[in-house]
């Protein structure tokens, strides 16, 4: 069978976990600037239909304990995790156990370029514990976390 007919069944079979942490779920409203205008709903509708391929689904929680709580249920089963756990990247050491523990890749993705911005945010707590971390791309650091995630897989 050919390589590109491969790719298709393989990646036809992924099964992609985008978690945004607190604060997400103002995406499109909260410090437009930085932000931009559109919501995260709206822009992962987008993702959907660009990766009809592979089954993504989408988690918001601006509660930590239930951001590792879905770590944990998808963290043996799926395979990867985008992660922007907003703040917490800077402060949340549970997260970044609750990564280490699970056996599939995590991303750790940012809209806005976190060293063009105050000093706090320049250290990640969970940033050893993942695959790698992609910032300041606007929404489309998720669009660049996928394909990161399909060139690691395959």
């Amino acid at each position: 069978m050919c390589y590109l007919c491969l790719t298709l069944i393989f990646f036809d079979k992924m099964n992609f976990l985008i978690i945004n942490g607190p604060n997400l779920n103002l995406l499109g409203v909260r410090e437009k600037s930085i932000y931009g205008e559109v919501s995260f709903e709206k822009y992962f509708e987008e993702l959907k239909m660009m990766y009809g391929k592979i089954k993504l689904e989408y988690y918001q929680s601006n509660i930590e304990g239930e951001l590792i709580n879905e770590i944990h249920r998808v963290g043996f089963d799926y395979d990867g995790i985008i992660l922007n756990a907003g703040a917490y990247t800077h402060t949340s050491v549970a997260l970044g156990d609750a990564i280490a523990a699970v056996n599939i890749p995590v991303i750790e993705v940012h809209i806005s370029n976190v060293h063009r911005r105050e000093g706090f945010r320049w250290t990640t707590m969970i940033g050893k514990d993942c695959l790698g971390t992609i910032a300041g791309f606007g929404l489309n650091s998720y669009k660049l976390a996928i394909e990161a995630l399909l060139s690691h897989l395959d």
